[in-house]
């Protein structure tokens, strides 16, 4: 016997099905706490003092079917309601009763469905195991949060519809819903009679379920490891190779090699003896490699293609002279170098040289504007391919030093558009491959370039350089402490062998979906407009700025009706001018966004800073967070001499 008790929460007799009337005479189960009439017993109560004891048929779960309760002993109740094979003993049951009748945080109805569960055995995690097949399990739910739920249904919504004013439902549960109401099924603010005439689907919202579910299924959990470099970089070949295949097909090579030196993708400066575990020499100058491909797996540059390296916010690392563009000037001991960008790569990238458009300091040039404004020096290889220069090699490359950009401008080129040009002047400590002298660079002038007189944008650094000539020590060193990388070495996953480096998180691939589709940015308070597209607030207020929802007309010295503005949306052709007048923030997908963005700053600060379990790893990155706590800390003089301390501890 396993009846179902009620658990009445709004005064409904139990047995006749209506509403309990105030002054009609009533009682109330002691075990479930649901209500009856004692007119709908067959056995009235002879006393007041019994109703207190009165237990209801379902709970009391007598075999007797005419039996309309009855005041049942705990041994009764016992014995008849759980049976000899219970998990509990009557003591057990008597003291679990009193402890739920005793517990202060629970109100009259949580106490009744505890009695409930515990008669019956049930309890509320068989919900929540069903619940878990039907939102795809713990990981979806994990990662998203209860925040996008439906919140008719209570599950992941199913082509899921976002309301104006925030809130997210299944397709068919809001149109169910919308058939007999015209306000939000979270009962806040009234719904556009078009949403209900027509309700569009959230695609942000379908895309980031399903990245979720995908990455379940392919194992891809919220933990996995970040992998900035090649995963098992000791099993790949020391020389890069082109397989027979790739040969007749004409494609490039078919792996890169083993990375040989152990500085990340963004290292500054030299590479030194200490970042070369293989000859202990470091990358010298007038080192020669056959191919870019070689030439990566020494650290001078680590782009296959690109000539330039670098972040747009955090500066250019190195370039390749290779005569990729008519304007560039090289004079050995300085150059003029262009940018990148100004050609339609539509076509053959190898054939298509022609400017077609106006270059921009943007990405990779934005990357060699930082790199001049804070000194940082940049190494740079020449190309045999440069055959305009008597300083280039004769076959492949060779790595020629250090330089730093000293000034930067635009002028129009002599294909006819604007380029972005640099002055690039060598400091270094060893000497040029073109001279035959003994010591290296010593700081010179700035030569005279002509072609500034008709440049526009010209500037100069005027901060001292990071990267700057010491008179005491007669050599090029670091003034300043150099960046810290943003992807700092690892030794690689042994359980991903065989994958491609830089795994993005789950994470980061669900934070994608949550762009604003005006500034392509993550969303910062979004808006959910009623036509499903999604947006920062400032910047669709930013869209319509200077316009009013109503505009005011004259004729004449009359004043006439008022006129509506039509407000469409910038993706399609919904009006949003009610919208705008009170635009409500999606708190639900903002929370998802904020919680998604913690944890991946989290997990990126224990990877940057080489944390483990809040504690600093010394053995496995000493460098790496003595420049950490140098550049965090204001006061690098100070903790010179602790931090030598450490690190040689």
């Amino acid at each position: 016997m396993a009846q179902q008790l009620p658990c009445d929460g709004e005064g409904v007799c139990m047995s006749c099905k209506t509403k309990v009337v105030s002054g009609t005479e009533t009682i109330c189960c002691k075990t479930c706490g649901s209500s009856w009439h004692a007119s709908c017993l067959s056995k009235p109560i002879e006393s007041l003092v019994l109703t207190l004891e009165w237990v209801c048929p379902d709970c009391c779960c007598l075999n007797d079917d005419n039996n309309d309760g009855a005041v049942v002993s705990n041994d009764i109740l016992l014995s008849s309601s759980i049976g000899e094979s219970s998990s509990h003993n009557k003591n057990d049951l008597i003291r679990l009763m009193r402890a739920i009748e005793a517990d202060s945080t629970l109100n009259d109805q949580q106490k009744a469905k505890k009695r409930q569960e515990l008669m019956t055995g049930k309890t509320s995690d068989d919900d929540d195991k069903k619940k878990k097949k039907t939102t795809g399990g713990n990981d979806v739910m994990d990662i998203l949060g209860d925040n996008l739920i439906c919140l008719v249904c209570r599950e992941l919504p199913e082509r899921p519809v976002t309301t104006p004013c925030g809130h997210n439902f299944c397709l068919k549960c809001f149109e169910k819903w919308a058939q007999g109401n015209k306000i939000c099924p979270n009962r806040c603010r009234p719904l556009p009679q078009s949403m209900i005439n027509n309700p569009r689907i959230n695609s942000a919202l379908v895309v980031a379920i399903r990245t979720t579910k995908v990455a379940q299924k392919k194992g891809l959990r919220k933990n996995a490891e970040t992998v900035y470099e090649s995963v098992n970089n000791q099993n790949k070949p020391d020389k890069a190779y082109i397989t027979e295949r790739a040969k007749r097909s004409g494609k490039a090579n078919a792996c890169s090699g083993k990375i040989f030196v152990t500085v990340p993708n963004d290292h500054f400066g030299p590479i030194l003896a200490e970042n070369d575990p293989e000859r202990n020499q470091g990358v010298l100058v007038g080192e020669s490699w056959g191919d870019r491909f070689e030439c990566r797996q020494w650290g001078a540059h680590f782009p296959h293609v690109a000539g330039i390296a670098g972040q747009s916010k955090h500066g250019s690392q190195s370039i390749v002279l290779s005569g990729g563009y008519a304007d560039d000037e090289d004079h050995g001991e300085w150059f003029l170098y262009t940018g990148s960008g100004g050609r339609n790569l539509s076509g053959n990238k190898r054939t298509n040289t022609d400017q077609s458009f106006d270059q921009e300091f943007k990405k990779l040039n934005e990357a060699l504007r930082v790199s001049c404004r804070k000194g940082y020096p940049v190494r740079v290889v020449r190309s045999h391919k440069e055959k305009r220069s008597p300083y280039a090699p004769e076959t492949g490359l060779r790595y020629d030093g250090i330089y730093r950009i000293e000034k930067w401008w635009r002028k129009v080129g002599i294909q006819g558009f604007k380029m972005c040009r640099y002055l690039f002047v060598r400091c270094d400590n060893e000497p040029a491959p073109w001279t035959s002298d003994e010591h290296g660079d010593r700081p010179r002038s700035l030569p005279v370039i002509k072609e500034l007189n008709g440049a526009t944008n010209v500037t100069d650094r005027t901060d001292s350089p990071s990267w700057d000539y010491d008179d005491e020590e007669s050599c090029w060193k670091w003034k300043k402490p150099p960046p810290s990388s943003k992807t700092p070495v690892q030794t690689g996953n042994p359980g991903k062998e065989g994958k491609g480096a830089r795994n993005a998180s789950l994470r980061d691939k669900v934070l994608k979906e949550f762009k604003c589709q005006l500034c392509r940015q993550v969303m910062s308070d979004p808006l959910t407009t009623p036509c499903a597209h999604n947006y920062c607030k400032h910047c669709l207020e930013a869209f319509f700025v200077g316009q009013s929802s109503v505009r005011k007309r004259s004729y004449q010295g009359r004043t006439l009706r008022a006129q509506k503005t039509i407000m469409k949306c910038p993706l399609c052709t919904t009006d949003l001018s009610e919208f705008l007048e009170n635009p409500q923030v999606n708190r639900e997908l903002m929370e998802v966004i904020k919680n998604l963005q913690r944890e991946t700053e989290d997990e990126n600060d224990k990877d940057l800073n080489g944390e483990t379990n809040g504690r600093i790893n010394w053995k496995t990155s000493p460098k790496l967070l003595k420049m950490t706590i140098l550049t965090r800390l204001k006061k690098p003089l100070k903790l010179r001499g602790e931090l030598s301390r450490l690190t040689s501890a």
